[in-house]
C-alpha cells in the first residue's frame, strides 16, 4: 500500500507541475501577444484550451459529466 501512496504522490506532483506550466504559458501568451516566445515556439495554448472547451460544449451532457469528473479528481488532492 505504501508503494501506491508514493505513486499517487508523484502523480499529484506531476499534475500540479503541469497546471503550473500551463498557467505560465497562458500568462506569457497574454503578455507577449503575437510575439515569438523562444521556448514555446509555435505553441498556441489559449487556442488549444478554447478548442477543448468547445469540444466539451458540443458534447452536451457527456461533456458536462466529463468536466465534472475531471474537476472532482483534481479537487480530491
Amino acid at each position: 500500500m505504501e508503494i501506491l501512496n508514493k505513486v499517487k504522490a508523484w502523480a499529484s506532483a506531476l499534475a500540479d507541475l503541469g497546471v503550473t506550466l500551463l498557467a505560465l504559458g497562458i500568462v506569457l501568451e497574454v503578455l507577449f501577444k503575437g510575439q515569438s516566445i523562444p521556448f514555446l515556439s509555435q505553441t498556441n495554448i489559449i487556442g488549444n484550451i478554447t478548442q477543448i472547451v468547445k469540444t466539451f460544449s458540443t458534447e452536451g451532457l457527456v461533456g458536462l459529466v466529463a468536466i465534472f469528473i475531471l474537476y472532482s479528481i483534481y479537487k480530491k488532492k
